[in-house]
């Protein structure tokens, strides 16, 4: 199972990050992004009841097409809570070997956001299934072919300072994916969802236009 939320996830290209200040919003952004056709829904644990939110998409047949993942996963209690929730993966800032155990026991795919070679191989080595380079506007596309020349199979995605702009950057230099956040979400600040629909789009584009080396 976990391997095929991988593929799945790394076939899309774009996995969505879900910060909103309510419940509600971060199911209307949700809505929003279906059409698109990006898979993976990341509902960070920064919105109030996330728990109740990735359950409730996860049961919603609207959403059968995507991944429900969890967000901002901090401690091994808020992995367990959203596993419990039915979330399809495990995503943290930063790499924390009980989260890495709770998601390999549920047979889940744990993406750790590490920086560093140090943490990288570290997180690879105790239980990560891919690496989140976080924040990656500090250090850039190119820093992924740089990871790669020593560590050639991590599987890298940038988080953080990622846009429409440079998310074929991203791919040519050896991400698998991209994670969106607010370059993607904030239209919903103000209603306008369709906008978000549009986003979402854009970014598949761009990540497809990458991997056809246009």
């Amino acid at each position: 199972m976990k391997q095929e939320t991988i593929n799945k996830l790394c076939d899309c290209g774009v996995l969505a990050v879900l910060r909103a200040s309510n419940p509600e919003m971060a199911i209307h952004i949700a809505e929003a992004i279906v059409p698109s056709g990006v898979v993976g829904l990341e509902i960070t644990y920064t919105v109030p009841d996330a728990g109740n939110v990735i359950k409730t998409l996860h049961n919603d047949p609207r959403f059968s097409s995507c991944l429900v993942g969890a967000g901002t996963v901090l401690d091994e209690k808020t992995a367990k809570d959203a596993i419990y929730n039915g979330a399809a993966f495990l995503v943290s800032p930063s790499f924390n070997p009980l989260v890495a155990k709770v998601a390999n026991a549920a047979d889940v795919p744990y993406l750790a956001g590490c920086l560093t070679p140090t943490e990288i191989v570290t997180a690879l080595r105790d239980g990560a299934d891919l690496i989140k380079i976080f924040p990656g506007d500090v250090v850039g596309p190119h820093y992924l072919k740089d990871i790669h020349g020593p560590l050639p199979d991590a599987k890298l995605l940038p988080s953080g300072g990622v846009s429409i702009e440079n998310a074929g950057e991203w791919i040519k230099n050896g991400a698998v994916m991209v994670s969106a956040g607010s370059s993607l979400t904030a239209p919903a600040k103000t209603g306008d969802y369709a906008e978000i629909t549009h986003r979402a789009a854009q970014f598949l584009a761009e990540v497809k236009k990458a991997r056809q080396g246009k």
